[in-house]
Order: C-alpha cells, then structure tokens, then sequence
C-alpha cells in the first residue's frame, strides 16, 4: 500500500490497550448481533488515517477502522469519518473501494447527526457500534444525546480529562479563554460542569468570602457518567477506565455506554482484564 508517513499519529502504550478494547467488544458485539439477525453497523467519528505509529515498537498498526473491517463475522456496514483531508485521503488509500465501507469528510458533529444516524434507525431493525475517540474537546454533546436517545447505538467514548485541565478547568476558572470555556461547555451540553468543578472552600479568604475548590478528575468523571444515564438516558455505563501517558498520567477516560446489560457486563469484564496492564 502507498502512503504517506507524515498521516500517521505516534501512539503510545495505553493507546494500544484502547484498540484492543474497542476490537474485542467489537468482535463480540458483531457474534451476537449477527446471531440475532440485526443489520448492523460500525461507526467511526474520527477514524484517522487508517494506521498508527507505534511508540513501544516503533512499528506502524492498524487503526481502529482496520480492525473494524478485519471483524468476523463482518459488520454489514462501516462509517468512517473524519476532518481532516490528509487522514481522509490516507484512510481511502488503504481501503481501497469496498462496497460496505463509506468515508465521509466533514466534521463528526454535523455528518453524524446528518447523514449516518439516521441509517441506523431503532425502528428499521438497525444497530450500530460507534466510536467517539476525539483527540481532545472536539465533540459535541448533542451527538452524544442523540445516539443515547436512538436506543439502537452502542458507544465507546473518549473523555478527555487532561484537555479539558490544561485549557479549560483551571483553579481560578475566570482566567481561562472563553473559546475554551465554551468547548467544555459544548462537551458537556450546558455550563452544569460549572457547579461541579468548582464548589466553595471550606477556609475563608482575607474577606471572609470562600474561595474556589477545584474538583478531582474522578469527581468531574462520577457527574460526567450521571449525565450519559440521566441526561443522554444510555440504560448501562459502566466505570470508565483511565488512560494514561509514559508517566502515569491520565489523559483521558474511555467510556462505554449501551442500553443492554449484556453488552455492559462484556464491557466490564473487559476492562477488568486491561485496566491493570502496564507498558515499559
């Protein structure tokens, strides 16, 4: 195959385990909705460049369309999206022309709700496993909502924690970009994330006025997965499981959310498996 190296993003370690989670609950997922009759379909909201350079090997790996594809027994279909053109021309070279394969250029927030979702309709008998795997706060929360309320979807989800720290959840929140601001708040749905990060401190400053406490990332991830069930109405949401860099660092969580509990106890035991792997 031709192409280009300069498409390829370098991931690391937990990276890998997140591949590998997504191709083993994609396996399982396709047995049993083929066993069951179901047309159903993979769905890919930011499906990259088809393969990935790997830091531990120094190796290139298929990406997460790769895997989708190399599935048995097959999805009938697969929605690959993704915004940038290079990633998209490379991912089509890869791929080549198959008939059960659509890549779509555009942005995920618009082209999912537009074009895909409604292929995959709860109605028509059609179920979709989709991956939502932004490469930071790049996601809207209305997607999100609306695959929770089509019951037909299944979703892996990136919640990326160490973003939102960097740029919008800082300690003194009125000294962060009001751009960032608002990309929380479009990740989140509304400015609810506010009262959840930052509550009053229990030590008075100088002026008897209590300052601001910042939140742990496991509290900000606890309302986080109280809206997938409450608010998008996903039925099953399992701990989310951290993923982290070379120092141990969490740089984002990896959701899973369904409406069967079937599908949250393979994803549990899933997780169980990798959440304790560690790399070099």
């Amino acid at each position: 195959m031709s192409v280009r190296r300069p498409d390829f993003d370098e991931i690391g370690y937990w990276s890998e385990i997140k591949l590998d989670i997504v191709k083993e609950y994609a396996k399982a997922y396709s047995s049993i909705l083929t066993k069951n009759g179901f047309h159903h379909s993979y769905i890919d909201g930011f499906a990259g460049a088809g393969v990935h350079l790997s830091k531990t090997t120094g190796e290139l790996i298929p990406g997460s369309p790769l895997n989708a594809l190399a599935i048995s027994p097959p999805f009938q279909h697969h929605f690959l999206i993704d915004l940038a053109g290079d990633r998209v021309e490379s991912l089509q070279s890869i791929i080549g022309e198959h008939s059960d394969v659509t890549v779509l250029p555009g942005d995920c927030n618009d082209v999912l709700l537009r074009r895909v979702f409604p292929q995959v309709l709860w109605k028509h008998r059609r179920r979709a496993l989709c991956l939502l795997d932004p490469y930071g706060l790049h996601l809207n929360w209305e997607v999100i909502a609306h695959a929770g309320r089509m019951r037909s979807i299944d979703l892996f989800l990136n919640f990326p924690v160490m973003d939102m720290n960097r740029n919008a959840l800082w300690s003194s929140p009125d000294r962060a970009r009001p751009d960032q601001l608002q990309r929380m708040t479009a990740f989140w749905g509304d400015e609810s994330w506010r009262e959840v990060v930052y509550r009053p401190s229990r030590q008075l400053s100088l002026l008897d006025e209590p300052d601001l406490e910042k939140a742990s990332n496991e509290e900000v991830v606890a309302a986080f997965r109280r809206r997938l069930l409450d608010i998008a109405g996903f039925q099953f949401v399992p701990e989310p499981i951290p993923m982290r860099n070379k120092r141990n660092a969490v740089v984002y969580y990896l959701f899973f959310a369904s409406q069967k509990s079937v599908a949250e106890k393979i994803v549990r035991d899933i997780f169980r498996k990798h959440r304790n792997r560690r790399g070099d």
